[in-house]
């Protein structure tokens, strides 16, 4: 039993992934909902998307049986890195990231260019701090059947 948190930016291929571990028979969780994610205010006016903590604490220490994919990228997700067996990055070139958000029609996210750009900004200054935390990182730019292979691999040691 394995509980692995799959993270990285936009348009590397976590909710893509997590379909097919889904279809594979695993327990998945997409985080970018309203059940386990909230809108706040930061002290300089702006927003942020961020884990419910206690959505979250209780579906990662509830979890004992078979194993647990989450996916997400949210600001307070370092906090809940020890109740994760593996923290795994997804990474992917920018141009590799840009395509994707360009043709994927099941999120909206990624088609205005502020929306890009602050794609690149979090690729630059975002995922070295993800990176920094991984416990492991896996090329996205390889098939997803083979990303989803490593996946189980890492939730079964």
């Amino acid at each position: 039993m394995g509980k692995i948190l799959i993270t990285g930016m936009s348009g590397v291929g976590k909710s893509t992934a997590l379909q097919l571990l889904h279809l594979h028979g695993h327990r998945t969780v997409d985080t970018d909902t309203d059940e386990w994610s909230r809108w706040v205010t930061l002290p300089d006016g702006s927003t942020d998307w961020i884990w419910r903590e206690q959505a979250i604490t209780d579906l990662l220490t509830g979890h004992d049986a078979g194993n647990l994919f989450v996916a997400g990228c949210k600001t307070n997700q370092g906090q809940f890195s020890p109740l994760f067996d593996q923290v795994v990055l997804l990474s992917a070139p920018a141009d590799v990231l840009l395509a994707r958000i360009k043709a994927r029609t099941d999120n909206p996210y990624g088609k205005r260019t502020e929306e890009r750009d602050a794609v690149l900004h979090h690729l630059a200054t975002v995922e070295p701090l993800l990176r920094a935390t991984a416990t492991i990182e896996i090329d996205a730019t390889a098939p997803v059947e083979r990303v989803v292979q490593q996946l189980e691999e890492l939730a079964e040691h």
